[in-house]
């Protein structure tokens, strides 16, 4: 049998949940004090339709996430360099890394309720392996690095929310020297070749 599309009416219901959702994570002070039924009564639905629709608050959270994501999305996959696919990769993972550090920069709000909420480990969501994956690839052409697993994964921590949120907010560190300092370590990374291996005691 075909698979069955979704009803207009829920098409549109999601629709308007992601909106008011957007506008309350936006507009709020405290959005981790948000509930389901304040995102309920905004879009003009029941509460059922949310949990019918997303499951809990953290589905919510990543699906409002996936969808502002999206459109960095697709400029990764399929958009010119420095950040799209053909670029070498000394231009690609400074790229990367910065339209990660930006994402989280314009998202604070909702980067930081997501990794706290109780999604999980952020380490197992669905953006965060997409990152990953993307990154250890394009680590693994440059021939005088060794272990892009894990190279992959301590860039990355440079941009978790949490750092993040602390940095902009509390440290009140500008955007622009945030962006600098993310891109100097990485050009040291990329320019340092194998690191030497620790010795290892009996």
């Amino acid at each position: 049998m075909p698979e069955r599309k979704p009803r207009q009416d829920a098409v549109r219901n999601r629709k308007a949940v992601l909106a008011a959702a957007d506008d309350l994570f936006a507009r709020s002070g405290s959005p981790e004090d948000l509930t389901m039924a304040d995102i309920a009564a905004a879009a003009g639905v029941g509460k059922g339709t949310l949990f019918r629709a997303f499951g809990d608050r953290a589905g919510l959270l990543r699906a409002l996430y996936e969808a502002r994501l999206e459109p960095v999305r697709q400029a990764v996959e399929a958009g010119p360099p420095p950040l799209g696919p053909d670029a070498p990769p000394h231009q690609r993972v400074p790229a990367l890394l910065d339209a990660v550090l930006c994402f989280k920069l314009d998202n604070r709000r909702l980067a930081l309720a997501l990794e706290e909420g109780g999604s999980g480990s952020p380490y197992q969501a669905e953006h965060y392996t997409l990152w990953h994956d993307l990154l250890r690839s394009v680590l693994e052409q440059v021939p005088s690095l060794t272990d892009s697993d894990f190279l992959a994964h301590a860039l990355l921590a440079a941009t978790r929310a949490d750092l993040v949120e602390h940095l902009a907010g509390r440290e009140r560190l500008p955007r622009d020297t945030m962006r600098a300092q993310l891109a100097n370590l990485t050009t040291r990374v990329l320019g340092s070749g194998p690191l030497p291996t620790a010795a290892t005691g009996n």
